[in-house]
């Protein structure tokens, strides 16, 4: 396979990590807040190349949740996300979002979830595209809500919730506090991803790893930096939900081509590619997709294995993982003619 004359925009991705409040649209804004105009998006909504940290990086979504603390808001929103994936032709997306983060004006966690998984449900009833919601905690909460968010996970799985995350700053917070959330996460077999290797090095996904034993992990990307690490990774089979835009504007790399992506390939590392923060990194999967094409001459091998890696990943059942990979598999055989 080569990348010769290839677009990618056509061809099926599979998104895995992409948050709901870090995603809004200028239309979606303005409707939101009609007093918003476009200057004052790019000042509050959209973050600069360069953040400070990870901190300033998430300043930008405070914004966001201001505007989703109601369940108009948090429909409006919803499907703001959902038109760009189908924009992008993603075919499987598992959106994330902490719903204690929405409770501000009265509406109770309960509310916040439905909202979300009622405008999914219609959404996936067009057949365009699938998508599971995974519910996070974060590394600022005390543990009672990371608790609570596992038992709201428990209620409603049966309604398209697929796992459990914990984000946040990763160098502020100790990830010991929230073991027991995790523990009862486990018991009710519910998946796990965890953001890790981001603000800090690669001992803070080895300690992700031991404590959490997750599925998969959020970004990971100074796992690089240890190689008993990474072999870790590879021997538990961890996917790693990569981000590089984002990763880039966090200062966990200084620019693309020093992602370690390519490290990840060379040692057989499960990884698939994401936006994380469509708004603040301004940015899409398809502009992920050319910018690493670009950057290190991609073509169609690379990206079916990274798609064929989300897939075997996705927190979602055999018939839709089967229904992806013949979707991705048509693609593929299609732009090689």
């Amino acid at each position: 396979m080569n990348n010769q004359g290839i677009s990618y925009h056509p061809l099926p991705k599979i998104e895995l990590h992409v948050h709901l409040d870090c995603c809004l649209s200028f239309e979606a804004v303005q409707k939101l807040d009609p007093a918003c105009n476009f200057e004052t998006y790019q000042t509050k909504f959209v973050g600069p190349a360069k953040c400070a940290d990870l901190n300033e990086y998430l300043s930008f979504a405070m914004h966001a949740i201001a505007l989703m603390q109601s369940k108009e808001q948090l429909a409006l929103v919803t499907n703001d996300l959902i038109d760009q994936l189908e924009a992008d032709n993603v075919i499987y997306a598992e959106i994330r979002f902490a719903p204690f983060l929405h409770i501000k004006d009265g509406l109770q966690p309960r509310e916040v979830v439905e909202t979300v998984l009622n405008e999914v449900t219609q959404r996936c009833a067009s057949g365009k595209i699938k998508l599971g919601v995974i519910l996070c905690t974060l590394r600022s909460f005390p543990v009672e809500l990371s608790l609570a968010t596992v038992e709201l996970i428990a209620l409603y799985r049966d309604m398209g919730i697929v796992g459990f995350d914990i984000a946040g700053d990763e160098s502020g917070y100790a990830l010991q506090n929230h073991l027991p959330a995790f523990l009862k996460a486990k018991s009710y077999g519910i998946p796990i991803t965890a953001h890790s290797g981001e603000a800090l090095g690669a001992q803070s996904v080895a300690e992700t790893m031991r404590l959490l034993d997750p599925d998969r992990i959020g970004h990971g990307t100074r796992s690089f930096e240890d190689d008993v690490v990474l072999n870790e990774i590879i021997n538990k089979r961890i996917h790693l939900e990569v981000c590089p835009a984002s990763n880039v504007q966090t200062n966990v790399i200084d620019r693309l081509s020093d992602h370690p992506v390519t490290t990840f390939k060379k040692k057989g590392v499960s990884f698939g590619i994401n936006t994380d923060g469509r708004t603040i990194c301004d940015t899409t999967l398809n502009k992920e997709w050319e910018a690493l094409s670009q950057t290190f001459g991609w073509g169609l091998a690379e990206w079916y294995e990274a798609s064929m890696n989300a897939i075997d990943h996705a927190f979602t059942d055999y018939e839709t993982k089967s229904f992806m990979r013949h979707k991705v598999q048509m693609a593929y055989n299609e732009a090689l003619k």
